[in-house]
């Protein structure tokens, strides 16, 4: 298999302290919107290197990093060892090209900038929900809509950030309740012309009370 270019960015991933400042955000925006409980099972969708599923370990009983990139999921691995962590799984998927295996469910599922890197979102969005418990929480930040100037290399991306308005309504479609959308950080950084940019960084959560076969 060729290596995609998280493989190839993983060794270094987290070194951006830029990165760091916003992971930090997320999650701790995701423990202040979203009540999170001791006994959770969690999932990280598009964990990466895990730098949201280490952030919100202590505080749940057992979380599944999920990632279509061996790279990642391998330094995530590394950073388990490292750290003695004994809650946290990882499991090799790709939502984009299958659906979410029989049993891989949980009570809280969160995802950090990942879903404008997703082609059919309304798909995604749906096997998110399928893997939720019914009482579980969703919580997704994302970029907010930009002209495109975010990412200098497009490769890969295939929305110039989401619509926050369309994702809360997309969740309240689904059968979700309690859906809030807050910026929970502003990632700030010069354009390719070099003119200073702020670009606002969501954080769109809800509460699933529909039973799964709805779906």
């Amino acid at each position: 298999m060729t290596p995609s270019r998280f493989d190839l960015a993983a060794a270094t991933w987290d070194e951006h302290p830029a990165r760091i400042a916003l992971t930090k955000a997320i999650a701790e925006a995701i423990l202040d919107q979203v009540p999170v409980t001791a006994a959770m099972t969690a999932l990280d969708f598009g964990c990466g290197t895990g730098l949201v599923t280490l952030a919100l370990q202590p505080y749940v009983q057992r979380i599944i990093g999920v990632d279509s990139s061996p790279g990642m999921l391998a330094k995530l691995r590394e950073k388990m060892q490292a750290l003695g962590i004994t809650n946290v799984e990882t499991r090799l998927l790709d939502l984009t090209i299958q659906p979410p295996p029989p049993g891989l469910c949980a009570e809280l599922i969160v995802s950090a900038m990942v879903l404008h890197h997703i082609d059919d979102l309304p798909t995604i969005l749906q096997y998110l929900t399928r893997m939720l418990v019914p009482g579980g929480y969703l919580a997704l930040a994302d970029l907010d809509t930009e002209d495109g100037s975010f990412h200098p290399d497009p490769t890969g991306v295939y929305h110039a950030g989401i619509d926050r308005h369309w994702l809360s309504n997309q969740l309240i479609a689904l059968g979700f309740t309690d859906v809030r959308a807050t910026t929970v950080h502003v990632i700030e950084r010069p354009d390719a012309e070099g003119t200073p940019r702020q670009y606002p960084i969501f954080l769109v959560s809800g509460h699933y009370i529909h039973e799964r076969s709805k779906l």
